[in-house]
């Protein structure tokens, strides 16, 4: 909510037509977003008579009420933004921790188009000192590197004592969309299943702490989010020509995900599931369980509760049902 001051310590003006309504009284274009779905409310301009009926008792909640605003939904986004600034110092403290002890982190981000990989990551990276953090979203295949072994290029991202690296998609593009696609052969396919276990193995010997999410969204949920992308010019770039195929292609998806997760969890490197359908929720519960499942100096003082919501974040288990 904002307050237009200069309105009303201007003096009367002149009276204008009836067909003109005060300016107090306009219902900006503005658009505020609400409980982190991407779905939106209007704001507005108060008053004298608003300001005055919120010094009085039940005023603010009559006055959301004549304003069309939804009070949980305000409150959830202040909470929200209460409990990501102070995960986020959790987070600052964690990486401090990888930076003095040498650790090697690796946190991945897996899930259908829209899933909101990329939202997720910048958050956690937004108050990260970028020297010892790193970002990693590989663009598709050279020439070169096709004719490599597959996990490859992938090794040369790996994090350096003392960084930590998070990927938007990872060696996991081989395990669902590269065989939905066509982007690779089957023998391709079968191999890649087979060797990264082994792959991840180890990285786990060699001391490489990873975390693979795997975010999971309705097909309907994703349909809206394209939709969004597409009305919205500062987002269109997200759009590619695989995003166009993904509704079409959703039970291929599907099955590719369900044999990802069967010969690819393991002890050492589970899965962790993440019910992504709201945005922000999602956000905090993924930077949660990475602080609560990693140790840290100072974890002990933390100001929030690390542990993740099992409805929201939880292990992968093959009696397990999912989102998409």
């Amino acid at each position: 909510m904002s307050t237009d001051i200069n309105a009303e310590t201007k003096k009367p003006e002149t009276k204008k037509p009836e067909t003109q309504k005060p300016e107090a009284q306009k219902i900006e274009t503005k658009k505020i977003e609400k409980a982190g779905n991407g779905k939106s409310s209007p704001s507005f301009k108060l008053s004298t008579k608003d300001l005055k009926l919120i010094n009085t008792p039940g005023g603010i909640k009559r006055l959301l009420k004549d304003k069309n605003q939804n009070l949980d939904h305000i409150l959830f986004n202040l909470n929200y933004e209460k409990e990501m600034q102070e995960l986020q110092v959790e987070l600052v403290k964690l990486q401090r921790d990888v930076q003095v002890n040498d650790r090697r982190i690796a946190v991945i981000f897996e899930g259908r188009d829209a899933a909101g990989k990329g939202g997720n990551i910048r958050r956690f990276i937004e108050h990260l000192n970028p020297r010892t953090q790193r970002v990693v979203a590989l663009n598709k295949p050279t020439e070169v590197e096709k004719g490599q072994w597959y996990f490859q290029r992938y090794v040369n991202t790996l994090p350096n004592p003392g960084e930590i690296t998070f990927y938007d998609r990872s060696w996991y593009n081989r395990a669902v969309v590269e065989p939905v696609m066509g982007f690779c052969t089957k023998s391709q396919y079968k191999t890649f299943l087979m060797q990264v276990p082994e792959f991840e193995h180890m990285l786990y010997e060699d001391g490489v702490e990873i975390i693979k999410f795997w975010l999971s969204i309705s097909k309907e949920e994703q349909k809206r989010r394209f939709d969004s992308r597409k009305d919205d010019p500062l987002k269109q770039w997200k759009l590619s020509p695989i995003d166009e195929k993904a509704q079409e292609h959703w039970n291929e998806y599907t099955k590719y995900k369900k044999e990802m997760f069967s010969r690819t969890h393991t002890s050492y490197s589970p899965w962790i599931i993440i019910e992504a359908n709201n945005k922000k929720k999602a956000r905090l519960e993924t930077m949660r369980f990475v602080l609560n499942h990693l140790n840290y100096e100072g974890k002990e003082q933390s100001k929030i509760s690390l542990l993740p919501d099992p409805e929201i974040a939880r292990r992968f288990h093959r009696s397990g049902v999912s989102t998409d």
